[in-house]
């Protein structure tokens, strides 16, 4: 490590203002945008049903047991709720919160393993790279799982440093199995798993037998069970069918078989990786190849063998697996972060000049490809989304652009040189992609439904608390928690089959018997895609509409004590309640 910097590349007081601007623009636009299926939408839920319910043992989504995943996120989100209200900024708090933490993290890891200056890079790097801030922004259980492994990664780098008194070894270990344990709360078996399987191919390949004496294995384990065994051990004993479904067929059968259609070639994390960290690319190879040059240390451990390892295993697994989405490899950022965060305090300022200067005509390049965004759109998402949006993504460009100029005059002529502009370039990619994702509920505020909720609010408050709410033919993963009120499934039970086949009574197999249970309601609620309700319509189903948008129609039983209520046919169909969205024609 002797050719890196140490000197501090900032003051303390930019330091603060930067940490002080990265809080501002992490957590402000929190509130600012819909919740989106079917993440953001199913967690949500599933912490508001936890939260008015009182069980924060055995979790629930829409009403049906829901052990695919376990609760660590949910109880916290059902504690933001309890504390701050339920909406959508509190329901992704939980997310944000770690998403910055795993900044602040990456920071403070690089300037002890390290130096000062790998420590600011990283920050820099981790926090303004796409991968990361976007995926810090949604309410999805990755960002939880990668802060917890990025909290192991790190606390065994830490604890690992040369010369280290045995308390600190031994805190940092405990820290290290604790957020293992904290992992596995988060997402399963993976949390233990993937570390272990790290520790074990680290060991092979830089022959670094000695580590395993400094793991503090016994009072780890004791800490890693005493935290991760109360809950299963609970909701087993109120749920006997519980640990089949979550070990074996989400864990397990998850990984090796295709059944949960979410499919995809071997390179599917190549493109995810390339644009997650798509701020640094041109300095990704050097950076690597510079890590590889780095001596061990006096103790024989090698953080930068660790890392690269960390990386390249995790990235293979997901390559690997049956089941892939683009957030699965998340937690390979931290490490990538750290190895770019070493190389950057080297870089020339002629260097950076050539890095700006192409990322400069990138966003040329992009925006000029933005203005064709207009011919784009379908039914589902019509062209006048992608006009709207198309102006979000000009002016997040835009802005990145203006940033990327002052870079490179700061490169030139600040005395902050390239640190000074490394941090606005950071600003603004970091900027980039808050405005497009904030601009990107155009589309959100339509997928979530929300704008619907007012009028079924209103036409649910008009009716007995135990009025049933049928989903007939879909599962809508947003609207449950915009209305409050979760809904009974019919026909298709979508990802709560599980559900389903342990509380059958709970829900509706046929359209036909839905048909008979709607027409002896006395008051009820449905949920229909248009399609259906037209095919409802026709066969002259009594329905009065309540609301509508080109995704849902919701339709109320026509009370008894009002049979002079009109009802909707093919040709005289119920007008929209007032203040709800017309049907799109």
């Amino acid at each position: 490590m002797n050719d890196m910097p140490s000197r501090l590349p900032l003051n303390r007081t930019a330091l603060l203002l930067l940490v002080l601007a990265l809080a501002l623009i992490w957590f402000v636009p929190l509130g600012w945008r819909h919740l989106l299926p079917s993440d953001e939408g199913r967690y949500a839920e599933m912490a508001r049903e936890m939260f008015v319910t009182g069980d924060w043992i055995t979790p629930r989504y829409n009403g049906y047991k829901y052990f695919e995943k376990p609760p660590l996120q949910t109880w916290l989100n059902a504690l933001t709720f309890a504390w701050f209200g339920i909406g959508e900024w509190q329901a992704r708090l939980y997310t944000a919160l770690t998403g910055f933490a795993g900044v602040l993290l990456v920071g403070y890891t690089g300037a002890r393993v390290f130096n000062a200056a790998t420590g600011v890079f990283a920050a820099i790097v981790l926090a303004s790279s796409p991968y990361w801030n976007l995926m810090g922004h949604f309410n999805t259980l990755d960002m939880g799982l990668s802060f917890w492994m990025e909290v192991t990664l790190c606390a065994l780098l830490l604890a690992q440093r040369p010369n280290l008194p045995v308390g600190q070894v031994r805190g940092w270990m405990w820290l290290c199995w604790a957020s293992m344990a904290l992992a596995v709360l988060s997402k399963g078996l993976v949390g233990l798993i993937l570390p272990g399987a790290v520790l074990v191919l680290y060991t092979l390949i830089a022959r670094d037998w000695a580590l395993w004496k400094r793991l503090h294995l016994i009072g780890g384990l004791i800490l890693f069970f005493a935290i991760a065994t109360p809950w299963f051990v609970l909701v087993q004993q109120r749920n006997p069918e519980f640990l089949n479904f979550f070990f074996i067929v989400q864990q397990f059968q998850r990984y090796l078989t295709p059944e949960q259609n979410r499919p995809g070639p071997f390179y599917y994390f190549v493109p995810v990786l390339l644009v997650g960290f798509l701020p640094w690319l041109s300095v990704s190879v050097q950076s690597i190849r510079h890590a590889l040059r780095l001596p061990r240390q006096p103790n024989g451990f090698s953080p930068v063998i660790l890392m690269l390892v960390w990386a390249g295993f995790i990235f293979l697994f997901f390559s690997a697996s049956h089941s892939k989405l683009i957030s699965y490899t998340l937690p390979v950022a931290p490490a990538l972060a750290l190895l770019i965060g070493m190389y950057l305090p080297l870089v020339t300022s002629q260097q950076l000049r050539r890095h700006l200067a192409g990322y400069a005509l990138f966003l040329i390049v992009a925006a000029f490809a933005a203005l064709f965004m207009g011919r784009f759109g379908d039914a589902r998402n019509p062209t006048e989304l992608y006009v709207a949006y198309r102006g979000w993504v000009l002016a997040a460009l835009g802005v990145a652009f203006v940033l990327t100029l002052a870079a490179m005059w700061l490169n030139r002529h600040s005395r902050a040189g390239i640190a000074g502009a490394a941090a606005v370039f950071g600003t603004a990619w970091l900027l980039l992609g808050t405005i497009a994702g904030t601009g990107h509920d155009v589309f959100g505020k339509l997928s979530s439904g929300a704008p619907l909720a007012p009028a079924i609010k209103a036409a649910l408050a008009k009716l007995p608390p135990d009025t049933p709410f049928y989903s007939v033919g879909v599962l809508d993963h947003t609207l449950p928690f915009y209305v409050d009120h979760t809904m009974i499934m019919v026909e298709h039970a979508d990802e709560l089959a599980f559900g389903v086949s342990v509380e059958p009574q709970k829900w509706v197999p046929t359209v036909a018997e839905w048909r008979q249970r709607w027409d002896a309601d006395r008051y009820a609620l449905a949920l229909l895609p248009p399609g259906r309700y037209d095919e409802l319509l026709a066969q002259h189903v009594p329905m009065q509409l309540v609301a509508r948008d080109s995704r849902r129609v919701i339709v109320e039983k026509p009370s008894v004590e009002n049979p002079s209520v009109e009802k909707p046919s093919a040709e005289n169909p119920a007008a929209p309640t007032p203040g709800v969205e017309k049907p799109q024609q």
